[in-house]
C-alpha cells in the first residue's frame, strides 16, 4: 500500500448564488454575491492547490441546488440543471484526482423524477468515477461508510447524536451480515461540521462547499460551516483527518448602525 489522501466536498449545491461557483459563471464583483462567488472560490482553489497530489475525490450529495421552487428561483445563477451540473463538474475536476466517487443527494436538490447528479458522471471524464447513494470502501484497509444524509439537530450539543445513531445502525446491518462494519462515517446534508467517535469508530458531519440561502436565513439557528475534509490513510492502515474551513468578511455579518 502506498499513501493515500481523499479529499470530501459536500453540499456544492453548484447554481446556488452563494455556492463554489467557476469563474465563468460568477456574477459581478460589483454585486454582493459576486464577491462571495470570488472568495469562496479563491478559498477553495487555494486549499485544493495545497493539499494536492489528491489520490480520491468524495462528493457526498447535492452536487447542484435545482430549481429552487420553493423560493421561485430568485437564489439561483441559472434554472438550467444542465448548467449547475457543468459547473459542479468544473469544481470537482479541479481536484484532479483520478478516482471520484459520488453520492446521490436529496430529490428536492437533484431531481424529483430524475437524478441530474448521474449526468456528473459523463461530465467527469477520463478518470475513475461511479455514482451511487451508500458507498462501503476500504482505504489501505480502514473501513469507510459513505452517504449523503444524516438527520440535524437544533441544538449544538444534539448535532453528535444522529451521528451516533447511523454508526449503530451499521453495527446492527453487520451484525446480520449485510453490511460491511465500518470504521469511518462520513455524511453530510446539515451543513455544518461536527464529529463523535470509540475506540474503533469516527463519525463526521462534512462542513458545505454553499451558505447563506434563504431557508436557512428565515428558518434555522445554528451555525453553517464552509469548507472540506482531508484524510490521509499511511501505508500500514493509519490515517488522520483535519477540516478546512473558510473564514472571509463574506462569512460575516455587520450590524447596521441606527
Amino acid at each position: 500500500m502506498k499513501k493515500k489522501r481523499m479529499v470530501i466536498l459536500a453540499d456544492i449545491h453548484a447554481g446556488h448564488e452563494y455556492s463554489l461557483t467557476p469563474p465563468s459563471y460568477q456574477r459581478s464583483s460589483a454585486t454582493k454575491t459576486g464577491r462571495f462567488e470570488r472568495k469562496l472560490w479563491s478559498f477553495y482553489t487555494n486549499a485544493l492547490d495545497s493539499l494536492k497530489p489528491i489520490d480520491i475525490c468524495a462528493v457526498p450529495g447535492d452536487g447542484i441546488e435545482g430549481k429552487g421552487e420553493r423560493s421561485g428561483g430568485v437564489e439561483l445563477l441559472t434554472p438550467d440543471r444542465h448548467d449547475q451540473v457543468r459547473m459542479a463538474a468544473e469544481a470537482i475536476a479541479y481536484s484532479e484526482a483520478p478516482v471520484i466517487r459520488l453520492f446521490y443527494g436529496t430529490r428536492y436538490h437533484v431531481g424529483k423524477e430524475e437524478d441530474f447528479e448521474s449526468v456528473l458522471v459523463d461530465s467527469l471524464k477520463d478518470r475513475d468515477v461511479t455514482i451511487q447513494g451508500h458507498g462501503f470502501f476500504r482505504i489501505n484497509g480502514r473501513a469507510v461508510d459513505i452517504k449523503h444524509k444524516v438527520v440535524g439537530s437544533s441544538i449544538p450539543h444534539g448535532r453528535m447524536t444522529p451521528l451516533a445513531k447511523a454508526v449503530l445502525w451499521n453495527k446492527v446491518w453487520a451484525s446480520e451480515g449485510r453490511q460491511p462494519k465500518g470504521e469511518i462515517f462520513i455524511r453530510a446534508h446539515v451543513h455544518y461540521y461536527a464529529y463523535c467517535g470509540g475506540t474503533d469508530w469516527v463519525a463526521i458531519a462534512c462542513p458545505a462547499l454553499t451558505y447563506n440561502s434563504h431557508f436557512g436565513v428565515r428558518e434555522c439557528e445554528g451555525v453553517v460551516d464552509v469548507g472540506m475534509l482531508v484524510f490521509d490513510f499511511d501505508e500500514d492502515g493509519g490515517y488522520t483527518w483535519h477540516p478546512i474551513i473558510a473564514d472571509f468578511a463574506e462569512l460575516k455579518v455587520r450590524p447596521e448602525c441606527l
